[in-house]
């Protein structure tokens, strides 16, 4: 009898084995969805959120404007592409392109190399100074803010620049709130030396002509042996002895320029 239970025991086992393994078989054999016609399922792409941004140089408003209220955008032809998030050039413009016409910033400078470059790898911001005007530090917190919060900028790599009026904005800027980029260029302009020692851990590379007639290069050099003589090394400077005031040609279309702001990014 004892036996013969066992004898009836094992055959439940492997009944119940049979019929897993069958039911494994039958699943097995289910159809799987098919992926979509000639789309390859490892090449599928997440689309980006939100809706698509004009791409190119586009003129855009200030929300909550206080000196400043217009300013260029230029993002890349592959913005739309992907999702990823871009680093920023924030440029600011010499006198001669104050006014209220916002496509005169694209005259000179960075920003007219960038409109040159459909694929110029950054998010470039360049706003417009009013006509006598200086430009306001506070002012352009406003906009940063703005353009932060709207585009897909990495916020641990915003750059400023900026030339002759704006390489004095550049240096003021960076000394009003430092904590706000990861890496400064100012271009023939000039600064406070006494509070330069915020800007001992910041990376500047400043540029300027020793024949320049228009900004006397000494603002240049005092703001860099300041900044020096408070421990930094993190200054570089070049200086041109030929050339006038122009200084931002020959230093924003020098690849070296760019890629020593890549190895940057805010702490």
């Amino acid at each position: 009898m004892k036996h013969f239970s066992m004898h009836i025991r094992m055959i439940g086992t492997i009944a119940i084995a049979v019929f897993l393994f069958a039911c494994g078989r039958e699943n097995d054999a289910a159809p799987r969805p098919a992926p979509a016609p000639g789309v390859p399922q490892d090449t599928v792409k997440v689309p980006p959120p939100g809706p698509a941004e004009q791409t190119g140089v586009t003129a855009r408003k200030v929300r909550s404007p206080k000196s400043v209220t217009d300013f260029l955008l230029q993002l890349p032809e592959t913005y739309n592409k992907d999702a990823k998030k871009w680093p920023v050039i924030i440029f600011l413009h010499g006198v001669g392109e104050r006014g209220s016409d916002v496509n005169m910033v694209k005259r000179a400078g960075l920003a007219a190399k960038a409109a040159r470059d459909p694929n110029f790898p950054y998010i470039v911001v360049s706003p417009q100074c009013k006509e006598n005007g200086w430009w306001d530090s506070p002012s352009l917190e406003i906009l940063l803010d703005q353009v932060l919060k709207d585009y897909r900028i990495d916020p641990a790599r915003v750059y400023l620049t900026g030339l002759s009026m704006g390489g004095y904005g550049s240096w003021d800027w960076a000394l009003f709130k430092p904590e706000r980029f990861a890496a400064v260029v100012p271009i023939c302009g000039g600064g406070v030396p006494s509070r330069a020692c915020v800007l001992k851990n910041m990376p500047v590379w400043a540029f300027h002509n020793a024949d320049d007639l228009t900004v006397n290069v000494q603002g240049s050099r005092d703001m860099v042996n300041a900044i020096r003589a408070c421990g930094s090394t993190l200054v570089k400077y070049t200086e041109n002895p030929t050339g006038g005031h122009d200084s931002w040609t020959k230093a924003y279309n020098d690849p070296a320029l760019y890629t020593w702001l890549n190895q940057y990014t805010k702490k």
